[in-house]
Order: structure tokens, then sequence, then C-alpha cells
């Protein structure tokens, strides 16, 4: 029997898989679906892909707790084993896979293309891509990514009290989130990040969005902001109210000291996200600024990862950017004028 939104659902279902995944006949798709997640969305996914002539097999399993190698222990050797055999991978899991055992294993193989769709419902899909015109947000991130690479130096603000700078490092890649179609980690559809010279991050990062740990420190919304003082790239201070504690004490629990290394800095930039669905949408909403602290992924490093016990990310909403001293945002709308008409073209 039909249920709500089905027609719209699995229409962003294979837009996904069509477009963004681009799919071919014969590869082999795994979905990975924790317990506490839409299993719609991952039955549409199976549907799409069976339609464009995939071998499909979904992979529904007990929620493990935290995030990246915090999920190594709970997760069936099965599982593991089939995320590196698989051709396609989307993840799908509430609690991600992302930067643990088996997500390193895939993306790493030089084969295995990942899409990480992380706990994203119905509602949450149509709006993040069945509604996105993706041509025009390829158009549009291109052109951020030409200007953000060339700069040597960026600072970032917001009305919370961000103030941070930096250097790029013109040696590492920059993860470009639109299509995934080449082997390796790729993210929802509006979201560019890097990892700048660690060495050269200087500031303090207030994180007035979302905090997203994974676990206890998994907080989502933030009703205080919380607060990293960071010195050559290295957390050296969280303030704060009672989430602030929160954070402290999870990093205190895990006892790594290559947690408190800044892992990544993104831009959000997708025109439909909304604050306070889930991590992975929070972190594109327009406008916004993130970071990642802890393991740091192949496609930030340019190379090896930088193995850590787990992976932490904050939000700055309303963020003001300037690359080379030329503003590129000022709080959180595109101010850029090789931009402008280009994000108008997304929607916002």
């Amino acid at each position: 029997m039909p249920t709500m939104k089905d027609l719209e659902l699995f229409k962003a279902a294979y837009k996904t898989v069509r477009e963004i995944l681009r799919i071919k006949e014969g590869e082999n798709l795994l979905i990975t679906i924790d317990s506490v997640s839409d299993f719609r969305v991952a039955e549409e996914m199976a549907k799409a892909g069976e339609a464009l002539g995939a071998k499909v097999m979904v992979a529904w399993h007990t929620t493990p707790k935290g995030y990246g190698k915090a999920t190594d222990p709970y997760l069936p050797r099965p599982l593991i084993a089939a995320c590196p055999e698989a051709d396609a991978w989307i993840e799908l899991n509430n609690q991600w896979l992302l930067y643990g055992t088996p997500w390193q294993n895939a993306v790493t193989n030089g084969r295995t293309r990942n899409l990480m769709l992380g706990g994203l419902s119905t509602d949450q899909l149509i709006r993040c891509i069945g509604e996105v015109d993706i041509d025009a947000q390829i158009a549009f991130q291109e052109k951020v990514v030409e200007i953000t690479k060339k700069a040597k130096s960026v600072r970032m603000t917001n009305k919370a009290g961000t103030e941070v700078e930096f250097e790029n490092d013109p040696k590492r890649p920059f993860a470009n989130e639109h299509i995934a179609e080449t082997p390796g980690g790729h993210f929802l559809t509006g979201q560019i990040g890097w990892a700048p010279k660690e060495e050269t991050i200087n500031g303090r990062l207030v994180f007035d969005g979302a905090i997203s740990g994974g676990g206890e420190a998994d907080i989502g919304m933030v009703s205080e902001p919380v607060v990293y003082e960071v010195v050559k790239g290295r957390i050296k201070e969280i303030c704060g109210a009672r989430e602030a504690d929160i954070v402290r004490r999870w990093f205190e629990k895990l006892n790594d000291p290559n947690m408190y290394i800044a892992a990544h800095v993104c831009y959000g930039f997708n025109p439909n996200a909304r604050l306070g669905f889930s991590t992975t949408e929070d972190e594109r909403v327009w406008g916004c600024s993130e970071w990642g602290f802890g393991y740091q992924g192949p496609m930030y490093s340019g190379g090896e990862p930088r193995v850590a016990s787990s992976h932490i990310d904050g939000i700055c909403l309303e963020s003001s950017v300037t690359c080379d001293g030329k503003p590129v945002t000022k709080d959180g709308e595109v101010v850029h004028p090789k931009l402008i008409d280009l994000a108008k073209a997304c929607g916002h």
C-alpha cells in the first residue's frame, strides 16, 4: 500500500543512484543501514539500483555505539568483509561506519566508491537531493573550490565569536561533494572540505550550530555555544556550559592525542539543508563552516589517513570567509562577484 511521499522518495533515490553514484550495469551495490535509521530510504535505493542493473545487497544491522573505529566492536564480521568487496557502497547509518575499519578498507582499495548519507530520512533525501539542481550545484561548487584553492591564507569568523586563521596546503586535495563516480569516500551534495596546514590553524572556533561525535558526544543542536581554543591545529581548551563539559569528558574518555588535532574544515552549501535533523544535513546548511577533529581520511590528507579512535564535528553558523583578504561569504551569504549568480542558480 502506498505511503506518504512514496513517489518523491523513489525519485530522490533513483536520482542518487543514477546521477550522483552513477551506478553501472553489473556493478555490486551495497547499502548499509543500522536499526535506528529510516529503512524506507534503503528500500528505495535498492529498487533504484536493481532498476539500473546493479547487483544489490542491503545490510541491515544493530546500531553500534559511537562513530568511526568506535563502531568496530559492534559490527558483524560479514559486514566488515562486505564493504571493500562492493563496487559502490551507500552508507545510510545513523551511527557512522565512516572512518571505521570497513570504511577505511573500502575507500583505500582503489576500486570501491563510498557515498556517505548517514541517517538521512525520507524527507531529508527528498529535500537535500531530490529537490536540488545537481548541475547548478556542480557549477557553483567548482567555482568555490577554484577560488579557495588558490588562496594561501583563509580567515573565518561568525557573529557567535568564531575567529580563526590558517594557510592552505596546495598539495592536499579538496573534497568537493556533488557526484561520487571515482573510487574513495564521498559525501552528500553541498559540502566542500579540505585540510589546511595544521600548524597554521590558530584561533577560536565557536560552534553555535551543532556538535556530532557519536555516543554521548552526539549532541546535535547545541543549546549554548561550545568553544574550542585552537593553537597550531590542536585543541588546547574546550569552553562553554553543560554541553562543553560533555564534549570535554568524551575527549578525556577516548584518551587519544590524535583526537585533538584538526582533521578538516568544510563549507556548507546545500540550498535546502536545515539545521536540527541530522549531522549529515546540519553540516550543509548554507553559509556555515564546519570543523572536524580526530580521524583524518585520505580525501583530506591526500595520502595515508591519520588514524584516531573516533571523529567529532562542529558547526559554525552564518560564517564570514575571506581568502587572501577577499570576501567569499559574509554572515553566511555569498558575496564574491564570481559566485553570486551561480548561487542564485542553486536557489539561494
